[in-house]
């Protein structure tokens, strides 16, 4: 297929029966990305569903979105294991398989996070020399972003794999967002080195010999105020900072908005800064991000959060753009 100025785009493969809000989300975000990107979609479900929520989206361009049928489904109340097993025709290991064939540079899901990270690691491989993949998230701070790993795949982590997860979220901020020697930071409560519990300290010393830009300790305060470009944990730890952020924005903009509502003088102080408060809403909408790369695998995955709307969708699929784009690699890292 011929994309823009007639060069070959990006294929994306898509898990379009993955979320809360499948296939109608994932099939308009899919329509909205080829609306702005120079990439082709290669949706992933069952086929007469997609075909159906495509009838409703009319204008779009009918050689820039595919179809690869898929009969069933990995639900998230499953077993990742049993489910990857058993259903090896399901949108979400069809889509790892057209992956790993070459079909697509990519796949995003918001399906099973446990399903895809399993899928993920059997069908399409971990990276040489790497011991566990790492789930990893781009967290808004005041001077662009944080990238925060591990945010969901190793609760249970040896001081080794946070060395691991370092580097591999030193070389994507390298390589996603065009950042030279990043700095990395090591969650912990405080900033002393001897704080923390076994797995920290270990890590940390295993960081400072490292050729890594190591900063030393980072607490979860310093993470939205950009003191690191990564900020390394243990998915735990990683996973309650991330929805820890993702409510507090929340929160935060309601609070703001009620009160500039609050009486008329505020109303047209509101009114008068309504340009600030759209941009500030936008960089600490978690939609404009998308989703968080699988880490230590040998191709680009995305998992999208469950409840993706079509604008999350979107921005998951440009991630993966942007990463891809910049070498023009299928590779992962």
């Amino acid at each position: 297929m011929k994309g823009f100025d007639g060069m070959n785009p990006i294929i994306i493969a898509l898990d379009a029966m993955g979320g809360d809000n499948a296939p109608g989300a994932i099939v308009q975000g899919a329509v909205l990305a080829i609306a702005e990107m120079p990439v082709n979609i290669l949706l992933v479900g069952r086929e007469d569903a997609i075909n159906a929520e495509l009838e409703k989206l009319p204008n779009w361009p009918r050689d820039r979105i595919s179809i690869l049928h898929a009969p069933d489904v990995i639900e998230t109340h499953e077993v990742p294991t049993t489910a990857i097993r058993r259903k090896r025709d399901s949108s979400l290991i069809v889509g790892l398989k057209a992956v790993k064939e070459g079909q697509a540079a990519a796949f995003v899901s918001a399906g099973s996070t446990g399903a895809l990270l399993t899928g993920a690691t059997v069908k399409v491989g971990r990276a040489p020399g790497i011991e566990r993949p790492a789930l990893g998230a781009l967290l808004p701070c005041r001077d662009g972003f944080t990238f925060l790993v591990d945010c969901g795949a190793n609760v249970d982590a040896k001081p080794y794999y946070l060395l691991q997860f370092a580097q591999m979220g030193s070389a994507y901020m390298t390589k996603a967002l065009g950042i030279k020697n990043p700095k990395v930071g090591l969650i912990n409560i405080g900033a002393e080195k001897e704080k923390g519990n076994m797995l920290v300290k270990e890590a940390y010393d295993l960081l400072e010999d490292s050729e890594l830009n190591f900063v030393g300790n980072v607490e979860a305060r310093d993470v939205p105020l950009g003191s690191v470009d990564v900020a390394v944990c243990d998915a735990f730890v990683g996973n309650v900072v991330l929805k820890y952020t993702e409510g507090m924005a929340k929160a935060l903009m309601g609070m703001v908005k009620d009160e500039l509502m609050a009486d008329p003088v505020s109303k047209v102080g509101a009114l008068l800064a309504k340009g600030a408060f759209k941009r500030i809403k936008k960089r600490l909408d978690y939609d404009e991000i998308g989703g968080a790369p699988f880490l230590g695998l040998n191709a680009l995955i995305v998992k999208a959060h469950g409840s993706s709307n079509a604008k999350a969708i979107k921005g998951a699929i440009r991630q993966c753009v942007k990463f891809i784009g910049t070498e023009g690699s299928n590779n992962g890292i």
